[in-house]
């Protein structure tokens, strides 16, 4: 099946428009934007390749502590593979997971909120380069920093996360304004803004902000008019902050583990489901399932919501991911660049979410893990690894395999993936 059927975005007699048009109170314009998605083939990949891919994904079950897992590849000459791996607790306790599950996409909000910037920049409403002070008062330290330095975290702004982690935890019901969550990075010494890449929730926080006040309405309103509607994500949202599962529908559960005597206690998570979506906001707060992420993934590595010949271009200048990133890791416009993959990763309570894709042949990986105590590293090396394993499937009658490599090996993060585990306490340790 094939990821993203071929639509009109942001088209004048599109259903978008009617949402465009009910949110601005704005006429209709002329501009067409189309996204034609490499066709898929509608088969299965390969056997051997499936038996390594569910191997690579019980690894990571056993070294994240997670019970299951949702898991989307995508190669577009060869065949899919979407598979709910384990279950929704410990035992089995709940019931296997299912494909149709909907689970919190951590970070992957970023490229949304980034997608939101672009869209009311190239409408006039915002311009990059505006200060953030235009709109966002009484925050220190923002001299010179603009909307695009938020996007692409060249802001030098500092992370809440390791001040507000307990309380997320401890208190998932409690809602918290943007501004709030992000004087805890805000309150850091700020590093150079401009020169490098600095992992920054409270950039994207304050990037929603900012984009709330220029446009009047909410930033659950601008992902919907710029990004779920137009590209048909029926089951992607950034939900309201009241306390509540990701949907609705079918939902993964999500938990985290407590640290005890000798490790962590991997037998008896703690559900934290229910949590508000405050705490992640337009840095981590969206939800969707594993084929509306996967569609994602694709459409947003092409730029499907930009006219080809927008300027500038959101990907082409970026910058190392971190201090000694190899140099195939950079990031930039909200999202990281790993060879030719286009995507990101993150984590959020009971949850961690990786999801990549390659814009000149649309060959994609996503992957959801139920739990968040080994933070991002695990879903991101586990999508590293199913991308190199499938990146190597053969052409279906008919196809062509495309020119397509990658700068890491699944062995290679097979093995970081082991390196990286958790330890379980025994169970002694963890009853007492």
């Amino acid at each position: 099946m094939q990821l993203l059927s071929s639509r009109r975005v942001r088209a004048v007699a599109a259903g978008a428009v009617a949402l465009a048009l009910a949110l601005t109170g704005c006429t209709a314009t002329e501009e067409t934007i189309t996204y034609e998605p490499p066709a898929q083939v509608d088969a299965a990949l390969p056997d051997d390749m499936v038996a390594a891919m569910q191997g690579a994904v019980e690894n990571a079950l056993a070294a994240s502590g997670a019970s299951g897992a949702i898991v989307g590849v995508w190669a577009p000459w060869s065949g899919s593979w979407v598979s709910a791996i384990g279950t929704q607790s410990p035992g089995g306790e709940g019931g296997e997971l299912s494909t149709d599950m909907s689970f919190r996409i951590a970070d992957e909000t970023r490229l949304m909120t980034c997608d939101v910037l672009y869209a009311l920049a190239d409408e006039g409403v915002v311009g990059l380069d505006d200060p953030i002070d235009e709109y966002v008062s009484g925050v220190s330290n923002t001299d010179g920093i603009t909307l695009l330095d938020l996007c692409n975290g060249t802001s030098g702004f500092g992370s809440s996360e390791a001040f507000v982690k307990s309380s997320w935890l401890n208190t998932p019901a409690r809602e918290w304004a943007p501004l709030e969550l992000a004087a805890y990075g805000l309150s850091q010494t700020p590093t150079a803004p401009h020169t490098a890449y600095s992992d920054s929730d409270a950039g994207y926080l304050l990037l929603g902000l900012a984009l709330e006040r220029a446009s009047r309405f909410t930033a659950s309103e601008l992902i919907a008019k710029y990004v779920t509607t137009p590209l048909g994500l029926a089951d992607t949202s950034l939900p309201g902050s009241a306390a509540a599962p990701p949907s609705s529908g079918p939902v993964m559960k999500g938990h985290y583990l407590t640290a005890v005597e000798g490790g962590y206690d991997c037998a008896a998570p703690v559900d934290i489901t229910e949590l508000s979506a405050s705490t992640g906001f337009t840095d981590s707060g969206a939800v969707s399932t594993i084929e509306d992420l996967g569609r994602y993934a694709q459409a947003e590595a092409a730029q499907a919501l930009r006219a080809e010949d927008a300027e500038p271009a959101r990907f082409s200048t970026p910058l190392p991911a971190h201090d000694g990133a190899p140099s195939w890791f950079q990031n930039t416009g909200g999202a990281y660049l790993a060879g030719s993959l286009i995507g990101q990763y993150g984590w959020t309570p009971g949850y961690a979410t990786s999801a990549f894709s390659d814009p000149a042949n649309g060959f994609t990986v996503a992957v959801t893990l139920n739990d968040s105590t080994s933070g991002n590293a695990i879903a991101l090396y586990l999508a590293w690894e199913l991308a190199a394993i499938a990146s190597k499937a053969p052409a279906a009658p008919g196809q062509t395999a495309p020119e397509f490599g990658l700068p890491f090996t699944a062995e290679q993060y097979h093995e970081s993936i082991s390196a990286a585990a958790i330890v379980c306490a025994a169970p002694a340790a963890a009853a007492q």
